[in-house]
């Protein structure tokens, strides 16, 4: 019998556009209001059904802020698959894509997956880009393009299972040496900034 698959996922993006929230939603199926900004890097873990077989991803949030960009960096390599997060709500973080991008391209693998995600879709009325503006972005990156809402579970499921697909689809075949994953890092600690994150 062959070993269980694994894919590594990582999700990125300015910091508040609520890929923890993404995260626990998918792995948790839980949402709460309000998130401690994520410190240096999180990661949990979730099999999925992918092609008739069981696919474990291993799905990594790291911190948006500048200050965790040279840590969070070095979790890119490996990576199969990443999700580039901006919340509709928030013009400058969806500007900010095209510099996360260039992260991306530098510090990863060029053969990964990468799809482009426009999170809290369900606050409607405070929506500062369009879907058709995420569209475009995605098309003129080569990205594929999908809006999501962690709070309402809005193409969540989707997101991950579709990723996971086109991961399985482009012929990795993962089997970490070390499964133990060992970090030091956690989302906890005084000071943390509470802040929204559908």
């Amino acid at each position: 019998m062959s070993e269980e698959q694994f894919f590594k996922i990582l999700l990125i993006g300015d910091c508040g556009v609520g890929k923890s929230s993404v995260m626990v939603r998918f792995t948790e199926d839980s949402f709460t209001e309000s998130y401690i900004s994520t410190i240096g890097v999180d990661f949990k873990v979730r099999t999925v059904e992918t092609n008739n077989k069981p696919i474990k991803l291993q799905i990594w949030d790291t911190a948006g802020q500048e200050r965790f960009r040279t840590i969070t960096r070095n979790y890119y390599k490996g990576a199969q698959g990443i999700l580039m997060v901006y919340d509709v709500t928030n013009m400058q973080s969806f500007e900010n894509v095209k510099n996360w991008s260039k992260e991306v391209e530098n510090y990863s693998d060029l053969n990964l997956v990468k799809f482009l995600i426009g999170n809290k879709c369900d606050l409607e009325d405070e929506r500062a880009v369009t879907k058709k503006m995420g569209e475009e972005l995605g098309k003129s990156l080569g990205l594929r393009f999908f809006e999501s809402s962690a709070k309402t579970n809005d193409n969540i499921e989707e997101i991950f299972t579709e990723l996971a697909k086109d991961i399985d689809d482009k012929g990795f075949n993962v089997n970490p040496q070390n499964k133990k994953v060992k970090i030091n890092t956690t989302k906890k600690g005084e000071g943390g900034k509470l802040m929204c994150c559908h």
